[in-house]
């Protein structure tokens, strides 16, 4: 049976690039922005749209596993959502048999973008700390997205 945890957060960034930065730059913004956690992201298949695989590797900061493989499930530019699905590797080694996130971006105002979080996934076996797992990685990548661009004039 399916799980679902879910999270926001509001990013004092404007949703426009917001969401230029996390969709079409994440291949060379994200490991500026987490180095320790991603070392690189490989584009193995498409062009950053709907059914894009990528290969992250991690980083030094990333235990028990150095890679992640994921496909782009879902996009829609017009409503600023994605959802990502992890296909192997990563979340897959750690206990998860399926593993799901999406992201949707809503614009509060011209400096604003309220993010919202929803991980869908099934596990292997339950830990108690699981749950709190699906969404603190998520929360801790656009925080740190807001991070990047509030200091690099983006």
């Amino acid at each position: 049976m399916s799980k679902e945890e879910k999270a926001e957060l509001m990013v004092r960034v404007g949703i426009q690039v917001l969401w230029k930065a996390f969709v079409q730059d994440m291949t060379t913004i994200l490991p500026k922005v987490v180095p320790n956690m991603v070392k690189d992201i490989q584009l193995l298949e498409g062009d950053g749209g709907l059914g894009t695989i990528m290969l992250f590797n991690f980083g030094s900061d990333v235990k028990n596993v150095t890679y992640q493989k994921e496909k782009i499930v879902e996009f829609d530019e017009a409503h600023h959502k994605i959802a990502i699905q992890v296909l192997g590797g990563g979340h897959l080694d750690l206990g998860f048999s399926s593993y799901k996130t999406a992201f949707h971006f809503t614009e509060i105002g011209d400096t604003e973008t309220q993010v919202d979080i929803s991980v869908l996934y099934d596990t292997k076996l339950e830990k108690a700390t699981m749950a709190l797992e699906t969404t603190r990685s998520a929360l801790a990548v656009i925080e740190c997205f807001e991070k990047y661009l509030l200091h690099n004039d983006a």
